[in-house]
């Protein structure tokens, strides 16, 4: 597993024009909060954030934050990006406790596509209907990732939260909040041109049972 380590100082100075600021010099506004202590303003480096959430085990890891020479576990909890430019607004760290569940967003790991047995044999193709789920755990438990093993899907068929095979320790947020167990991931649709020769077939039939039908009512007039 990757070890994740971000440097960070408190900022004391807020607000808008602060934050605008720091971002000039180079500096991503934060903050971290949870656990026992107070919420601390924080500052990073912004190119070295950046840096980091190019690695996909980032978003899903415990990090190490060192804040003013002293380490504490945290968790990437939120992230506000602009919305047109490669630069991050701000980013919310939640502390972590070893005796306390979080909840975490992890990705999902599609194992054998290519071997997908509604791909290779029926020209089917792989839709993928969630990148990532949310789980509940002990920090000790946590995932990097979660597999989803799809070699054995035909089209039409779907993996469902309840096919999930999820690691001891390990649940799914969603459900344990009441969310459907039959909710999809990943499907295998059937090939385009299939889907198009299927419409163009029913098409045809509906326009045959309506002139049929006219038929049939001026036969009896």
């Amino acid at each position: 597993m990757e070890t994740f380590v971000l440097q960070a100082e408190q900022r004391n100075a807020l607000g808008r024009a602060e934050n605008k600021r720091l971002r000039r010099e180079g500096y991503l506004p934060a903050v971290v909060y949870g656990g026992h202590g107070e919420a601390v303003n924080i500052q990073i480096e912004h190119n070295a954030m950046l840096r980091n959430l190019e690695k996909s085990g980032f978003y899903s890891n415990i990090l190490d934050l060192s804040l003013d020479g002293k380490s504490q576990k945290v968790y990437l909890k939120d992230l506000n990006r602009h919305p047109s430019k490669k630069i991050i607004l701000h980013a919310d760290f939640q502390r972590v406790e070893e005796t306390v569940e979080l909840n975490i967003r992890v990705p999902l790991l599609l194992v054998n596509e290519d071997l997908c047995e509604g791909v290779k044999q029926d020209g089917g193709t792989v839709s993928r209907l969630m990148t990532e789920v949310e789980v509940t755990c002990l920090p000790k438990d946590l995932p990097q990732a979660i597999e989803v093993d799809i070699e054995s899907l035909k089209i039409g068929e779907a993996i469902h939260f309840s096919d999930l095979s999820l690691p001891n320790g390990v649940q799914l947020t969603a459900l344990l909040r009441g969310g459907d167990e039959s909710t999809s991931v990943v499907q295998v649709l059937s090939p385009k041109g299939l889907e198009a020769d299927e419409e163009d077939s029913l098409e045809t039939e509906d326009a045959s049972e309506e002139i049929q039908e006219e038929e049939s009512a001026e036969s009896e007039q």
